[in-house]
């Protein structure tokens, strides 16, 4: 089964910068789309950002000119650099296939502080 392991969140100030990064256990993002998620606490899991097997990517309204998806097949591993941090993204965040599979990891939480 498909591990997922996000890390590299933490607490940053409005304005800062950040960059998440996702693990598979298996070599699954050279066949997939990919994608990063967030969900804020009370508010349900949202897509932010999707990268397809082939490279194009595609970003959400709220995080668009902010926020970076990139993707090393050979390292098994994508990542989320976000740039510009306010106060709309404190989620916990998420990575997965897209669709996604029922193997969600812990995800890695985010806080900004102002």
């Amino acid at each position: 089964q498909v591990q997922l392991v996000e890390s590299g969140g933490g607490l940053v100030q409005t304005g800062g910068s950040m960059t998440l990064s996702c693990a598979a256990s298996g070599s699954i993002f050279s066949l997939n789309d990919m994608a990063w998620f967030r969900q804020a606490p009370g508010k349900q899991r949202e897509l932010v950002a999707r990268i397809s097997s082939d490279g194009r990517i595609n970003y959400w309204d709220s995080v668009r000119g902010r926020f970076t998806f990139s993707r090393d097949n050979a390292k098994n591993t994508v990542y989320l650099h976000m740039n510009n941090l306010d106060s709309a993204d404190p989620s916990v965040y998420y990575c997965n296939t897209l669709p996604p599979r029922d193997c969600w990891g812990r995800g890695t939480p985010v806080t900004v502080s102002s």
